[in-house]
């Protein structure tokens, strides 16, 4: 399976792409990986051709040389380069790109945080990204035009009034736009992702509710809680991810497999390169040099693991997020909006500093060439917000896999 790299060329050109480098960076691979995909001596996995396709608008069986076009339509649509997508609260891209890696082409991407969306248009100029309230978005436009929708709404409690709610009683919660957004375009499949905490928020009433909504609007629903560590991502980070299927459609989603091992923290940094990033002050930094890696507060002499905790101190519980440092050989524990925060540390194992953007953004799963805009404040909420994008890629994995399964079928 050899490119047609003088097609290649014509598209580049018809799309505005002027570089083998900007090309490059739209894939978000590095221009040595772009250059070794189109050599002639190069055969490209597929999952590289349809992502090319996708981003010249072309069909992968164009982009082969005529006299090696094994990838023949019948395995195109297997893959279903084609499955198109809309996708809310984008934030910095962690699903939206995992998707991408999978196949997936989101043709909206709608998102009301500044700072995000000009992360977005800076890695990914072609995408269509809305800067724009959720709550003022008709998307009856795109009914017909989308297989999927996707996204984490913010977790909200519902008012209660002693009864079952439906699709009108969730008004005023980003849940509600959310299945607004299903309810008006009609997809054959949405995914919904959030925290492992949606299923006990509000003692288990919310949860019930989203479920209950999303049923009432004609969806036959599955969800599982997935820990990234175990989907090649070096971070224990749990998120409950919601399968809806339209009822007329049949089959069944398949979660993708765990991997055997978790991914360690010592597999997410290697080689990672150097970035700008917040210091501990002073005094935090003389506490971490008493923590060895793996370790936390309870390592810490009685008077000064008194002095930095607190009240946090009495409160028991066995809590070991405070005072933190990971270890190389454990995934890293859950990121959060700051790597500084005094009930959510998180130390380098050897370096007494908290992780680097590009560290934090590797822990993550995002590419190296991933980049982040805003304050160095901005970077970081974006990143510890994201979904794994390795996570991400994986389901997209699945949600191809069912699609093609759809085709074979029919």
């Amino acid at each position: 399976m050899i490119l047609n790299k003088e097609y290649i060329n014509t598209c580049m050109a018809a799309k505005g792409i002027k570089t083998q480098a900007d090309l490059a960076k739209r894939m978000g691979i590095t221009k040595s990986q772009m250059s070794v995909i189109l050599s002639p001596q190069f055969n490209p996995i597929k999952s590289n051709v349809i992502k090319l396709a996708n981003i010249l608008e072309v069909s992968p069986v164009d982009l082969l040389n005529t006299d090696k076009r094994e990838f023949i339509k019948t395995e195109t649509s297997k893959t279903t380069s084609y499955v198109k997508g809309i996708e809310l609260f984008a934030g910095a891209g962690g699903l939206a790109l995992g998707l991408e890696e999978a196949g997936i082409t989101t043709i909206a991407h709608i998102e009301f945080d500044k700072a995000c969306c000009n992360t977005l248009r800076k890695n990914r100029p072609e995408w269509n990204v809305i800067e724009k309230d959720i709550h003022e978005i008709s998307f009856s436009q795109y009914l017909g035009e989308v297989d999927i929708v996707t996204g984490g709404p913010p977790c909200q409690a519902f008012s209660y009034a002693g009864k079952k709610l439906g699709f009108e009683d969730t008004r005023g919660t980003l849940f509600h736009e959310f299945a607004r957004c299903v309810k008006e375009t009609n997809p054959k499949l949405f995914l919904m992702e959030n925290v492992r905490g949606l299923l006990s928020h509000d003692h288990g009433r919310t949860f019930t509710t989203i479920i209950d909504v999303l049923s009432s609007i004609g969806y036959r629903i599955s969800y599982k809680v997935l820990n990234a560590a175990y989907y090649g991502v070096g971070q224990k980070r749990e998120r409950i991810v919601i399968i809806g299927i339209r009822n007329d459609i049949k089959g069944e989603f398949i979660f993708p497999e765990p991997d055997k091992t978790m991914t360690t923290l010592r597999d997410a940094l290697y080689n990672c390169p150097q970035s700008p990033g917040i210091e501990y002050s002073e005094k935090k930094r003389k506490v971490f040099e008493l923590v060895p890696p793996g370790g936390s507060w309870v390592d810490l002499p009685e008077d000064i693991a008194k002095e930095y905790m607190g009240k946090s101190y009495y409160s028991g519980g066995g809590r070991r997020g405070m005072a933190r440092r990971i270890a190389w050989d454990e995934p890293c524990l859950t990121l959060t909006c700051s790597p500084s925060q005094k009930q959510t540390d998180r130390c380098h194992p050897d370096e007494t500093r908290p992780f680097t953007i590009r560290e934090y953004a590797r822990i993550q799963s995002f590419p190296d060439d991933w980049e982040f805009t805003g304050t160095i404040s901005d970077q970081y909420k974006q990143i510890g917000n994201a979904v794994p994008v390795e996570l991400a890629h994986r389901i997209g994995k699945s949600i191809i896999d069912f699609f093609s399964n759809q085709t074979e079928n029919n």
